[in-house]
């Protein structure tokens, strides 16, 4: 009988030192799993706020006026060197003297720049390396179709590239030589 309560003893603080790990790894895996979901519910927002507040895109006939006055154009093309699955811009940039006009779409982000430069680039780094000599226009507030009041004073004919950045996560969105 003296080894009963012997191994009754042993065996007690063995299952409150199972009891204790279980339950330390279920609040483990409540606290991962509730932190994945807010940091997924944080990255939609992110993608999903601008297109939910962005105000009406000017439809094409708009686009289509400004166009016809502008004497520059190029393409937004979706297989630049910076471009990606997130980050793109596709269709006809129109450069007046006015203003700069897209037909087409940008990948849905916050806080997007309208920029002239003075070269063309494809990426970030080309980007940061002549950001300082370019003209920043405005903000782009829709991604279907755009058209941005160029500031008094610009002259376009001073850049030969639009590019559009986003300001806030310094990422390129796209670019399109003009000139």
């Amino acid at each position: 009988m003296t080894t009963r309560p012997h191994l009754t003893k042993v065996a007690a603080p063995t299952l409150a030192a199972d009891r204790s790990q279980t339950a330390m790894k279920k609040a483990l895996i409540l606290f991962v799993s509730h932190a994945l979901v807010a940091l997924a519910g944080f990255a939609a927002g992110i993608y999903l706020l601008p297109i939910l507040i962005a105000p009406t895109a000017p439809d094409a006939t708009e686009v289509g006026a400004l166009a016809a006055k502008a004497p520059f154009s190029g393409q937004f093309r979706r297989d630049l060197k910076g471009s990606d699955a997130l980050h793109w811009g596709e269709g006809t940039v129109s450069v007046g003297p006015s203003a700069v006009a897209l037909m087409g779409r940008l990948a849905p982000g916050p806080d997007y720049k309208l920029y002239l430069a003075p070269s063309f680039v494809q990426d970030e780094a080309e980007f940061h390396r002549i950001k300082a000599a370019s003209l920043r226009v405005g903000d782009v507030k829709t991604f279907d179709n755009f058209i941005v009041a160029l500031p008094p004073g610009a002259n376009p004919a001073d850049y030969n590239t639009v590019v559009v950045w986003c300001e806030t996560f310094r990422e390129f969105i796209s670019a399109a030589q003009y000139r």
